[in-house]
């Protein structure tokens, strides 16, 4: 990937958490002019302590950043990088006569929100990305990396590929592995296809990936199969064995960071993974049993654990 131009790049980041915290980091480390939007206890403690970022791959360290709570100034491009349980209110601190020409870069798990944003922004100032990454935010500006992979992928149109190419040249030169792609779907069921089942099994066992490939294997199987077929519908080819190898492949200590927020009492993404399967599979008429079922506990789990304030 040819090098970033010499003008710093001017980048919003909407949610300091994991993700957010992690790539704010970075990239105001590689020089990137960084202004993080949050509220406000987590915004004075940025402003007060910066973020600090402790990761094998990529060191410890701590960098200053801005803070906002409501974008107002200028940039080239603004991550979106909350939960999808916080989408909808977290907009409010980008207002759509803030954005200008900046992009609209979206590491959110699940498949639906790129569309939702294009409803909200200009359709092709939104653009469709993932990341393939383990971290956790341990609290306001404490950001740990703990998987040895940190990959994105972008997906460029004619509209916008000039300026998709230099936020990924950016990122890249921030120690990033970063690909643009031209196929936006694709590459969102490429990372969907692995994250919704390694998600629905690790949160339903409560267990890790690698509990789930040994005590889960058949369910697993089963729910490759029914995202293979949900794609399918969507105009889109999964390899369900490679699916398959790669959850084999990836450490078996990882958790997604759905069966954390279980842990910690928090709202689940489960409408973005399962929801989302459901629903498409309803539109195609296609049968997915395991996957239903696993959406349907996971709720009722959620339910009593709303009005007992206990883990069932």
């Amino acid at each position: 990937m040819d090098p970033p131009e010499k003008t710093p790049l001017r980048v919003a980041v909407l949610g300091p958490g994991g993700v957010g915290g992690f790539l704010a980091a970075l990239m105001a480390r590689a020089g990137t002019s960084v202004v993080v939007l949050a509220g406000d206890d987590t915004a004075h403690a940025i402003a007060e302590s910066g973020i600090q970022l402790e990761s094998q791959r990529f060191g410890d360290f701590s960098v200053s950043v801005r803070t906002a709570n409501r974008l107002s100034d200028p940039v080239d491009a603004c991550l979106v990088t909350v939960k999808a349980t916080q989408l909808r209110d977290a907009l409010g601190r980008v207002p759509p006569d803030s954005i200008g020409q900046a992009l609209v870069v979206p590491f959110l798990n699940g498949i639906e929100h790129v569309d939702f944003l294009r409803g909200v922004y200009p359709p092709s100032s939104v653009v469709g990305a993932t990341i393939r990454i383990e971290t956790a935010g341990v609290r306001p500006g404490l950001i740990r990396h703990t998987s040895p992979f940190a990959s994105i992928e972008m997906a460029a149109a004619e509209a916008n590929r000039a300026r998709v190419e230099s936020i990924a040249a950016h990122l890249s030169a921030a120690g990033l592995d970063v690909r643009v792609r031209d196929d936006e779907l694709a590459m969102l069921w490429d990372k969907f296809a692995l994250l919704a089942p390694m998600a629905l099994l690790t949160t339903h066992e409560r267990a890790n990936v690698g509990a789930i490939r040994t005590r889960r294997r058949p369910d697993a199987i089963a729910l490759i199969g029914e995202v293979e077929a949900i794609a399918k519908a969507d105009g889109v080819v999964i390899d369900p064995d490679a699916v398959l190898r790669l959850l084999d492949s990836v450490p078996g200590s990882m958790e997604s960071s759905m069966q954390r927020d279980q842990e910690r009492g928090r709202p689940l993404e489960l409408d973005a993974l399962g929801g989302a399967l459901l629903r498409r599979a309803g539109k195609a008429g296609i049968a997915v049993p395991v996957t239903s079922r696993l959406v349907e506990e996971l709720k009722s789990r959620s339910r009593l654990a709303a009005s007992t304030g206990r883990e069932p």
